[in-house]
């Protein structure tokens, strides 16, 4: 079937009795544009109201992607932060309200940075930027910014991203941890509260999905098992052969 016609009939599902979702226009409108299989490999059920998993994150359900919007409260020539970008879909979607190069999106995972940025390109929406960084401290070289959508439960608003809202701006996220309720604060402190949700914890480092400890240098283990060596034997020994000792060392780091 052809994707603007399953794009209709996702809107007009999230618009339409019993859900009642979707009552904000511009959001409506920017979701029938945007190409959502751009975003999720299986382009048959890309428009089914659910979630999908790539790459160890939860792709958000429209009706979800909606429910953040329109708490965020987007409008045009806004500038806009996304922490935790996933896939990329909600940042083309913000896109679509507020201008592609107003949007800033940030991930902890390097291979869900890489995922976003192919699919925003792929989807026409490649203005966006989109970088590597622990969502907590948000992207500071950008801030001020008018909106912050926080896409993972916080106990309390991350001070950081609290510092980078322009005044009056607001920043959207789930708030608790079991049982969470979506929440706007403003930059004045003022909190406005909406329906219960249920995400993934903030990550902090070393625990996104697909870190990648970095490689070591044949230099550096050879430093390091040099150094574990003195620290042992003292130089007061030096007629040692340490080259030696230092090279068997080296292999066995290495190795493991």
């Amino acid at each position: 079937m052809d994707p603007a016609v399953l794009r209709e009939d996702m809107v007009d599902g999230l618009e339409s009795p019993p859900r009642d979702i979707l009552a904000d226009e511009d959001l409506a409108v920017a979701m029938r544009d945007v190409p959502r299989h751009a975003f999720i490999d299986e382009e048959r059920t890309a428009y089914a109201d659910r979630d999908h998993e790539a790459l160890g994150t939860r792709v958000l359900a429209p009706r979800t992607v909606a429910r953040l919007l329109q708490a965020l409260s987007l409008e045009d020539d806004q500038s806009v932060l996304i922490v935790g970008v996933g896939v990329g879909y909600t940042a083309a979607v913000a896109a679509e309200i507020v201008g592609e190069t107003n949007v800033h999106a940030v991930d902890i995972s390097r291979p869900l940075v890489v995922e976003a940025r192919g699919n925003l390109a792929e989807a026409g929406y490649d203005g966006v930027l989109v970088d590597r960084r622990d969502g907590a401290d948000g992207l500071p070289e950008y801030a001020p910014f008018d909106r912050i959508l926080l896409e993972a439960a916080a106990v309390d608003p991350p001070r950081a991203l609290l510092e980078q809202l322009a005044d009056g701006g607001q920043l959207v996220f789930p708030r608790g941890t079991h049982q969470q309720r979506l929440e706007a604060v403003s930059a004045d402190g003022e909190t406005d509260r909406f329906d219960a949700v249920s995400f993934d914890p903030l990550l902090v480092e070393g625990e996104q999905s697909g870190a990648v400890e970095r490689n070591r240098m044949a230099r550096e283990d050879r430093e390091r098992a040099q150094r574990r060596a003195e620290s042992r034997r003292g130089w007061e020994q030096d007629w040692i052969e340490w080259d030696e000792t230092i090279d068997r060392q080296s292999q066995r780091s290495r190795s493991q």
